[in-house]
């Protein structure tokens, strides 16, 4: 028995520019499968547009498996939408309902300025890891598996905090459009690996002057960016990030 086709309605933030007005305008999406993703439905409702001789809705996505990030939307109010440890692109309409309205917006915060309707800069990010998110020394050629003993608890949480793909949904989620999540998860990655540890404490500090001249908030731990990550960063990764630069200040200062 063939799964019955749904109807969407759908909010979409439309904006031409940084500069221009936006609005959110009313689209009716018919034919739906339950089965496809929530961008294979923008792509539905592009093709219709274009048909009819209408612009198409600019958004962001690359790989659509869950691993770029580039996928970014705040569906009714939430990055990503409902389904937890779900990027957008792997979001799929079987979470809805036939005759649901869902309001979709772009990032919101002044470190991601608008480009056009639902696509944002997220350069901030690629200048945060410029800063020093990245081992430099020279390691010569692949090391033996074991000559390098690293602690399996130190290896598991490294791992875990390298899942993240910067997406920005972190930024998005919290009232304050902090960073802290994603630069902790950057910091608190390289800080638990023998091979970050020549660069540590100017690693730190550099990543986290970034951060705040990129202009984003401050964490005031309120966990909405725990929430949304679609690779469920632990905020374990914050407090890290802020043991790691305390350290390497005092440090700087002796």
């Amino acid at each position: 028995m063939a799964d019955k086709l749904m109807t969407i309605n759908l909010k979409v933030w439309r904006q031409d520019g940084p500069d221009k007005p936006g609005r959110l305008a009313p689209y009716t999406v018919e034919g739906v499968n339950p089965h496809m993703s929530f961008l294979e439905m923008f792509d539905l409702l592009n093709e219709r547009l274009i048909l009819r001789g209408e612009e198409p809705i600019e958004f962001d996505s690359d790989c659509r498996e869950g691993i770029c990030g580039s996928c970014s939307m705040v569906i009714n109010g939430i990055p990503h939408g409902p389904h937890r440890g779900t990027a957008v692109c792997q979001l799929h309409m079987r979470h809805y309902r036939d005759g649901d309205t869902l309001t979709v917006e772009p990032w919101r915060a002044n470190a991601f300025p608008l480009i056009k309707d639902l696509v944002v800069d997220r350069g901030a990010f690629d200048r945060i890891i410029a800063a020093g998110g990245f081992v430099s020394v020279n390691t010569g050629s692949a090391p033996d598996a074991n000559s390098l003993p690293v602690e399996k608890a130190a290896s598991d949480a490294a791992f875990d905090f390298a899942a993240c793909i910067g997406c920005g949904a972190c930024v998005a989620a919290c009232p304050n459009a902090s960073a802290s999540l994603f630069t902790g998860a950057k910091i608190a990655h390289l800080s638990l690996y023998p091979q970050g540890e020549p660069e540590r404490r100017r690693r730190v500090i550099a990543m986290v002057n970034q951060m705040e001249a990129e202009g984003f908030g401050d964490c005031s731990n309120h966990g909405e960016c725990e929430a949304v990550c679609p690779k469920q960063i632990s905020i374990s990764a914050i407090a890290i990030m802020r043991r790691e630069y305390v350290k390497a200040v005092v440090a700087s200062n002796d």
